[in-house]
């Protein structure tokens, strides 16, 4: 039986990769805003699952069905963890470029493996019975000692994958899809929603 999934999110490239990987369950994928949600979420969980339940329960609220929502985010572990939860908040207002350069000049002391960092995503499914799911993945690296690439977004520039020789955002879309936090962890939701969605017959 076709579903509608409503994944919570504006984000036209998040949207993209999301619909790749989802596309083969069979069901219609669209975003918060083509479901008619509207409304400001305050996203003030203190982990990557509070944050992306938040988002699906705030809008599974006005529309029902199926809603999904990720929180992803930088974890560096010179810098205690940070920017973490409030990687998408950090230096609000300033571009990813100036984002990256201020966070490779934060652990310019830091050398080899004291570099590590690793991207984060938790995504949370909210079920017509009110029920959530989780799936969490992380893409481990270093940070690199300059930005590189050109086919990322937000911090993919400064994440330097040792076994690829390049950072995230030189490696080509399958090549991303295929190995980074959100592709993981979309693949384990999908794995999770083809059991779970037997049981709703909409």
């Amino acid at each position: 039986m076709k579903h509608r999934v409503i994944f919570a999110t504006g984000n036209q490239d998040k949207l993209r990769e999301i619909r790749e990987i989802l596309g083969d369950l069979g069901h219609e994928i669209c975003s918060m805003k083509e479901a008619g949600f509207d409304g400001d979420i305050v996203e003030n969980g203190t982990t990557f699952a509070e944050n992306a339940e938040i988002k699906a329960r705030a809008v599974w609220e006005q529309t029902g069905g199926i809603v999904l929502a990720d929180d992803s985010g930088l974890v560096i572990d010179f810098l205690g963890g940070e920017p973490g939860v409030y990687s998408a908040r950090y230096m609000e207002g300033h571009p990813y470029s100036e984002r990256n350069a201020a966070l490779i000049e934060r652990v310019k002391e830091a050398k080899g493996e004291e570099r590590s960092a690793r991207f984060v995503c938790n995504i949370a499914a909210v079920l017509p019975d009110g029920t959530a799911e989780h799936a969490e993945a992380v893409y481990e690296g270093l940070i690199a000692e300059q930005p590189a690439g050109e086919n990322g977004f937000g911090y993919d520039p400064i994440l330097y994958l040792p076994e690829y020789g390049k950072t995230s955002a030189e490696l080509t879309e399958e090549e991303k899809n295929a190995i980074s936090h959100r592709g993981k962890a979309l693949r384990a939701m999908k794995e999770i929603l083809k059991n779970r969605l037997e049981e709703f017959r909409l």
